[in-house]
């Protein structure tokens, strides 16, 4: 097993434990804010069972049918994940809307004394597990570039918040005896996890529709392709995209119309070792291509040609310079 199912494994024992302990004292203490972060938590383990799924299918080599792999199962279960949080945050708003009404209207919503201790004991127990889990998670998350393991993360890190938010209102009610506050807290939950959802349905979905890699990751490659500028004329029709945690890119590079086939492979080779060093799991595809048509002189060769793009910007007397030294060459 590697690292990766390793953890999505942990996450997935650790919310199992937490959604049963909630929900089973929020039944028990009444509490809509300690149901509602049970339910919460057992969105997080669906979701933990989508992002391990995901990690052992995006982990899968290329097939027949899949010739560019599977890394964009990773992005569906993070997009997944992310509705599967909005969901969760539109049910405790019903829960606490009727919660509140209750209150109001029956003066009921009554909170237990058992029900408050036990509550502050299992949303301290819960902030402390999940604070572990999602720190680990990100970690490999990061190291690895898995979107499904970041969005397990964010969910387990999120339910640390809400959960100390939990425990502060039931504090709250324990003190001034006003129960009105559990219901209210848990809007405040219901609230930062649809953010949670928003910010995750961006990161997730985005590669979905081939968006190009963040400015950062571009100027990268930008600055690998500048270190090989004088063995090359130029590049063009750079195009780049992510799946998964995997980095696709494609480009053409314009060479000297002459140079040998052999000597235009290493020049790519050493080109697309250096991006994959660069950029963790990057497949680069280069397209060579002469710097002038088949009936036009060479400027290596002959001098400047009007189709070169990088001769176009010489001046005459560069060309001049060439010819000597080719007619040199040749006597």
């Amino acid at each position: 097993m590697d690292e990766k199912t390793q953890v999505a494994s942990l996450s997935v024992a650790s919310n199992i434990l937490l959604t049963l302990t909630k929900v089973i004292v929020g039944l028990v203490s009444g509490s809509v804010s300690i149901l509602s972060e049970g339910i919460h938590s057992g969105i997080d383990l669906v979701a933990a069972f989508i992002a391990l799924f995901a990690v052992k299918e995006s982990g899968k080599p290329a097939d027949s049918c899949h010739a560019y792999g599977h890394g964009k199962i990773e992005n569906v279960s993070g997009t997944i994940e992310a509705a599967l949080i909005f969901v969760a945050a539109l049910m405790i708003i019903i829960e606490a809307i009727k919660k509140i009404q209750e209150i109001i209207y029956s003066n009921g919503g009554h909170v237990t004394d058992f029900g408050l201790g036990l509550g502050v004991l299992i949303m301290g127990a819960s902030a402390i597990m999940n604070w572990i889990v999602s720190t680990r998670l990100m970690k490999v998350a990061k190291r690895t570039d898995s979107v499904a393991l970041e969005a397990d993360a964010l969910h387990l890190r999120t339910d640390v918040y809400t959960s100390l938010g939990v425990l502060v209102g039931l504090l709250l009610i324990k003190l001034t005896g006003w129960t009105i506050i559990d219901p209210i807290i848990a809007l405040g939950v219901a609230f930062m996890i649809i953010k949670a959802s928003v910010d995750l349905t961006k990161k997730a979905f985005a590669p979905l529709v081939d968006v190009s890699l963040p400015d950062e990751e571009r100027e990268i490659i930008a600055e690998v392709l500048q270190r090989y500028e004088d063995e090359f004329v130029e590049f063009h029709k750079l195009r780049t995209r992510k799946a998964g945690a995997e980095r696709h890119v494609d480009l053409h590079l314009v060479v000297a119309k002459y140079t040998p086939v052999v000597d235009v492979h290493d020049l790519c080779d050493r080109i697309e070792k250096e991006i994959n060093e660069r950029l963790y799991i990057t497949y680069v595809l280069i397209h060579a291509e002469p710097c002038s048509n088949r009936d036009v002189e060479c400027p290596v060769e002959e001098g400047l040609a009007s189709s070169c793009q990088s001769c176009q910007v010489r001046k005459p007397e560069q060309g001049s310079e060439v010819r000597g030294r080719k007619s040199e060459s040749e006597i």
